[in-house]
């Protein structure tokens, strides 16, 4: 299969990149000596290049959950989407559950390549990859929701420490959920296991109520990788304490991913309420505020 066109990329008026190849849509933090940003920039161009042709050649592997063995994929984009979810087989999952992040961490990978570069974040969507030189920190800020005017929380990574990836899923996300969570932002080693934890996470924030409506993914989207399975399209007000009920079920998926060393740190948000796990909780690595 060809790689088709090269990927379309501008500068935008803050001197971040944007690259976009059909639904992959990248905006990219640079920080570094000149004609490192100027190679990095070249660099996370062409690593895109070809990444969406190959991702669709093996689209039908892709979208089938994962059962006993690790699927034998091709593109190095697709491989890290498998071994992102393989941990999660035991439920419903496919390798969709980390294309955001997988995608995110192709790039960034090309850019750390470059030396000179002390700061690199590749933004897909809300699903973050890093690379941070040890003297470096980059300040995140956290949202309630995608329609949230501006963050009310922030998160001070550092650079001398573990997390280079950063994802929030929720059923007003771009992706189908199977919960009710506003938000749930998750700290990883990289991005691809943050996306697939936040997926997770997120569909563990659920409760029962009249006021959850959920439909079938295929009757939203044909192609699906969710097929029939029930999806959240609506959450009108929940009593708090059912509210509180749903997070703490999401909040104790959380704390078992910490557990099996999967996450490093979870912010979960429904309705006013927020749960804090690991790094974000703790301050270590990472540490949060919320006003």
């Amino acid at each position: 299969m060809s790689d088709g066109p090269p990927p379309h990329r501008a500068l935008l008026p803050d001197g971040r990149l944007h690259l976009q190849d059909g639904p992959i849509d990248l905006v990219i933090g640079l920080e570094g000596d000149r004609a490192a940003v100027l190679a990095a920039r070249e660099a996370a161009w062409r690593s895109l290049h070809g990444v969406l042709a190959g991702l669709i050649e093996e689209l039908p592997l892709l979208r089938a959950p994962l059962l006993g063995r690790l699927p034998e994929l091709r593109h190095p984009v697709a491989r890290r989407m498998a071994e992102a979810a393989w941990p999660y087989r035991a439920q419903f999952v496919t390798p969709m559950v980390a294309v955001a992040g997988a995608v995110a961490e192709h790039v960034v990978a090309a850019i750390a390549a470059i030396p000179g570069i002390s700061v690199a974040h590749v933004n897909n969507g809300g699903d973050i990859a890093l690379h941070l030189s040890p003297a470096s920190c980059l300040r995140v800020g956290l949202m309630e929701g995608p329609e949230a005017a501006g963050p009310d929380g922030l998160a001070v990574i550092r650079g001398d420490g573990a997390v280079r990836g950063i994802a929030t899923s929720g059923w007003r996300g771009r992706s189908f959920s199977l919960g009710i969570a506003d938000a749930v932002t998750v700290v990883a080693l990289g991005a691809a296991q943050a996306d697939a934890a936040a997926s997770i996470i997120a569909n563990a924030v659920d409760v029962e109520h009249a006021a959850v409506i959920r439909r079938p993914a295929e009757s939203l989207d044909p192609d699906s990788d969710l097929g029939g399975l029930p999806v959240t399209v609506d959450v009108g007000a929940l009593p708090p304490e059912l509210a509180a009920m749903a997070l703490d079920r999401g909040t104790a998926c959380a704390e078992a991913l910490l557990g099996r060393g999967l996450i490093l740190g979870a912010c979960l948000r429904l309705q006013g309420q927020v749960r804090l796990s690991g790094l974000l909780a703790l301050g270590d690595e990472v540490s949060a505020s919320h006003s």
